[in-house]
């Protein structure tokens, strides 16, 4: 079972950014008070030390024009960084970005794996 969380609409380039990437648009956009801004800082800085950038392996990985709609996805076993999600999804839900909870057995084409996530390019994706 693979877990996402992601923007209930797709963005200007048709993309459904993931939870990190909605509080990171609040956070560049100063939209964040002070406390908020510590808790998006913190818990950035808590995942990205927790796990593995595929981009560090595959650094063009998110090109839309090598994998188009890739997007990652956290394995269920990930239970350690599942309950490190709820921070943003409150601080998310406080500023009105609405967030959707994907479950899949097969998101798509796995591109890349490791120990807690895959990045897939959904079936039927094209450029």
């Amino acid at each position: 079972m693979y877990i996402r969380y992601q923007s209930s609409v797709p963005n200007h380039r048709a993309i459904y950014p993931r939870v990190f990437g909605l509080a990171n648009v609040l956070a560049h956009k100063g939209q964040l008070s002070d406390a908020e801004w510590v808790t998006w800082r913190s818990g950035n800085d808590w995942f990205n030390a927790a796990y593995p950038d595929p981009t560090k392996s595959i650094p063009d990985i998110y090109d839309p024009q090598v994998n188009p709609r890739a997007a990652a996805w956290f394995k269920g076993t990930a239970t350690h960084l599942l309950e490190r999600v709820e921070p943003y999804l409150e601080l998310l839900k406080r500023h009105d970005v609405q967030v959707v909870r994907l479950i899949s057995d097969d998101p798509g084409k796995i591109i890349y794996e490791d120990s807690v996530q895959i990045v897939v390019v959904p079936y039927g994706a094209s450029t």
